[in-house]
């Protein structure tokens, strides 16, 4: 495996300006998750990467050797789509075989078969080998399509969303192997992807994406908790921060230059005292309970426990505790004297 570097990359397709000055950083064995909105420039981070995009400006290294102006061929990495892009017409071993049957390659039979038979019994589809790619399911197929980048040990995994086409209960037991695997093989990996869940149970680190430039770049218990400004407070939770007027909350103390001030749903605590506010809407989810509020016509969220009995229509007081708040000025960065997580 090897290191990965961006340094100063700029992109555009004619006037949208689709990376911007982007620097980033995986180390070797590294998996860097990339999160942000459709159109924040991830897959085109990843197509620079693989030399399917040539960059504008800047340099793309790999293991130290910049590799900016070399073709996708000789570049070493694996690249793992969204569409599963198997060959229908072969089995699963045939599949798995194909990139070690590069003339680039040359591996004997044997070794082709152990390498094969190895990464199948890592991804639990040995059983599936002899099986035509028509004849699969859904998860199955994606193994495989992970199966072909593993099988190549190349120096860096690229990924764009592979596991957004399956279902949920599925994209949670992939995501679990594919945490183990990378783990047991010392993979260095960028991951992209729209799911939050994704990015905070998979990430060393993640790197939020707004149009072109990354935001910030932190392990996900500091993004989640000392998040930048409030574009990368919203990209994480669920339900989203609230984002409040500081004069909704009495007896305030916070920096001068507060203009909002952010609190997650999970640290609104629901009581006798506090600010008053209409229960809008109570959605039960099984452990947890997310309830709608409104106050002084402003609209927040509370996540409190499953066994809550609240309905809807009645009125109920919140507070919220000191620590637990985020405090940002009119440019939407985040300022010292906010509640900070461990």
């Amino acid at each position: 495996m090897a290191e990965l570097a961006l340094e100063g990359i700029e992109k555009a397709f004619g006037t949208t300006r689709a990376l911007d000055r982007l620097d980033l950083d995986v180390a070797d064995g590294e998996l860097v998750v990339l999160l942000g909105p459709t159109g924040a420039g991830k897959t085109t981070t990843l197509r620079t990467v693989a030399g399917l995009d040539r960059p504008d400006a800047g340099r793309v290294l790999i293991g130290g050797v910049d590799v900016t102006s070399e073709p996708p061929a000789v570049r070493d990495v694996a690249f793992v789509f969204q569409q599963y892009s198997l060959y229908p017409h072969y089995t699963v071993f045939e599949n798995l075989a194909f990139p070690l049957r590069s003339p680039l390659r040359r591996q004997s039979a044997a070794v082709i078969r152990e390498r094969v038979e190895t990464i199948a019994r890592m991804l639990k589809i040995e059983s599936k080998l002899q099986n035509r790619a028509t004849r699969l399911s859904g998860g199955e197929m994606q193994r495989v399509a992970l199966g072909r980048a593993l099988v190549r040990e190349p120096a860096l995994f690229l990924m764009d969303e592979p596991l957004s086409s399956l279902d949920a209960k599925l994209r949670e037991t992939l995501r679990v192997e594919l945490k183990r695997i990378q783990q047991e093989l010392g993979a260095t990996i960028l991951y992209v992807t729209h799911d939050q869940i994704e990015a905070m149970t998979l990430a060393d680190r993640i790197g939020v994406l707004e149009q072109g430039r990354l935001l910030q770049i932190a392990p996900p218990r500091e993004i989640y908790g000392r998040p930048a400004n409030v574009d990368v407070a919203r990209r994480l939770g669920s339900p989203p921060i609230n984002l409040l007027p500081p004069q909704l909350l009495p007896d305030l103390e916070a920096p001068s230059a507060t203009h909002v001030v952010g609190v997650r749903p999970e640290d609104l605590v629901l009581n006798g005292r506090g600010v008053a506010s209409a229960i809008t809407q109570v959605e039960h989810l099984g452990a947890d309970t997310v309830v709608a509020l409104e106050a002084n016509e402003v609209r927040l969220h509370a996540l409190v426990s499953g066994e809550s009995r609240l309905e809807t229509g009645t009125t109920i007081h919140f507070s919220v505790a000191p620590d637990a708040m985020l405090f940002f000025d009119a440019d939407g960065r985040r300022l010292d004297g906010g509640g900070e997580r461990a």
